[in-house]
């Protein structure tokens, strides 16, 4: 990829290069249409960023795993660009190292877990809606820890989650991981885009015929315009709509961007840790990190938090994950574990002005705001990114097939193009 001049215009615009945006470029190649990809960051990727921390160690700041790996497209894209994929069980399925949890309450927990899920599934054939939290079991001992599992899938606690969301997300259970990084990845899918880097768009201004668009690096006109940004930029107004578009915007602050971030640790003498290890205790807090003992065999310890904890921890400021993990691990494993372990990376996604969270879960009672943000305006506007996906939400996957659609919907549109009228 390299970094483009701003045109006048072109037939298409594509705000945002992460993976939607990426999806949606990579679909109009061969369309026969002029199509530019504008970008605030300084790469591409989006939430998905992969950081050598070491020499060999890649560090997937945001997403890391190939999500339903079985149906989910950037598999076979991986194997067409040569990049490995590893197919090894992730840990979470894996019993906890040490004696931290023990099999008979790690079974509890999992009985619990499930249960949780079938009355979910049951609460979710009924039309009214309701949170998530709703589907706890009254005074189980387990319910602080199934409220941690949502920090971690939805970024948010249970009482910020619709019932109806949460049933409609599509997992396989199948969990694959990318060694060079899923960030990597996705920034070889989208070598061959035409990017124009720095670029951050303030208006979208669909009242004539051409689309204007208002960038920092000047006026832009587009016969159609494809909007992947992240929700808690378009419920910001971050980037402002002229005419205004309440049922985008409204749909948008419907399905905030949750919290969730990583810390990676290094880990000196990993003799005798396993690779591919498990950490987790039972705690019975919701205020807790869940840990990847060296991933891919790797010295190094991967930490996850998520939620109002880890909104926390980011308003603490830099290096506050690191504490906390330490800090956790060597509850669990006993404080010579210290002197084995230093910082490497932490993610603050909250924080990034260009995504402002993780990724989107539907509030209670506006799971149908993913639908409702999908659709087209005047077969000139189009939307895609994970929040847009009806099963595949939150994923890296979901936000590609949702560029590749929204990229038909511009094809099959009746438009008038930079060049002629179609």
């Amino acid at each position: 990829m390299t970094d483009q001049r701003l045109p006048s215009s072109v037939d298409v615009a594509i705000i945002g290069a992460g993976a939607a945006g990426l999806g949606a470029a990579r679909a109009l190649e061969h369309s026969g249409r002029s199509v530019i990809v504008l970008e605030a960051r300084d790469r591409i990727g989006g939430r998905a960023y992969t950081r050598m921390v070491t020499p060999q160690i890649a560090f997937d700041v945001g997403c890391g795993w190939l999500h339903s790996a079985d149906e989910n497209s950037f598999v076979d894209i991986a194997e067409q660009l040569g990049i490995a994929i590893d197919t090894t069980h992730p840990p979470w399925s894996e019993a906890s190292f040490g004696d931290v949890f023990p099999p008979r309450q790690r079974a509890a927990f999992g009985k619990a877990l499930d249960a949780f899920y079938e009355r979910v599934w049951r609460a979710a054939k009924r039309k009214t809606d309701a949170p998530a939290a709703t589907c706890l079991e009254p005074g189980d001992r387990w319910n602080p820890m199934i409220d941690a599992v949502s920090t971690y899938v939805n970024g948010a606690e249970l009482d910020r989650v619709s019932i109806h969301d949460v049933e409609a997300y599509r997992d396989t259970g199948v969990n694959w991981r990318v060694r060079a990084g899923y960030g990597a990845l996705i920034a070889a899918y989208g070598a061959s885009c035409p990017v124009v880097l720095n670029c951050a768009v303030s208006v979208i201004d669909h009242a004539g015929l051409q689309v204007k668009l208002e960038t920092t690096k000047g006026t832009l006109t587009a016969g159609q315009v494809i909007v992947t940004v992240p929700t808690n930029l378009i419920a910001d107004e971050a980037i402002r709509f002229t005419p205004h578009l309440p049922d985008k915007v409204d749909a948008a602050r419907n399905l905030p961007l949750g919290v969730d971030d990583k810390v990676m640790l290094k880990l000196s003498g990993p003799n005798d840790f396993p690779a591919d290890g498990n950490l987790r205790a039972a705690t019975m807090r919701t205020a807790m990190g869940t840990y990847h003992l060296r991933p891919f065999g790797n010295d190094c310890i991967e930490g996850f938090f998520g939620g109002s904890f880890a909104r926390e921890l980011e308003e603490s400021g830099d290096g506050a994950f690191t504490a906390q993990a330490i800090d956790e691990i060597a509850a669990l494993l006993g404080n010579d574990i210290r002197r084995k372990l230093s910082p490497l990376a932490e993610s603050r996604w909250a924080h990034d002005p260009f995504a402002r969270g993780s990724y989107s879960h539907a509030l209670p009672g506006h799971a149908g705001a993913r639908a409702v943000l999908a659709a087209p305006v005047d077969d000139r506007l189009f939307f895609a990114g994970e929040a847009t996906s009806p099963h595949f939400f939150s994923t890296a996957h979901g936000a590609r097939d949702s560029g590749e659609r929204a990229a038909r919907e511009a094809m099959g549109a009746r438009v008038v193009t930079a060049t002629k009228a179609v």
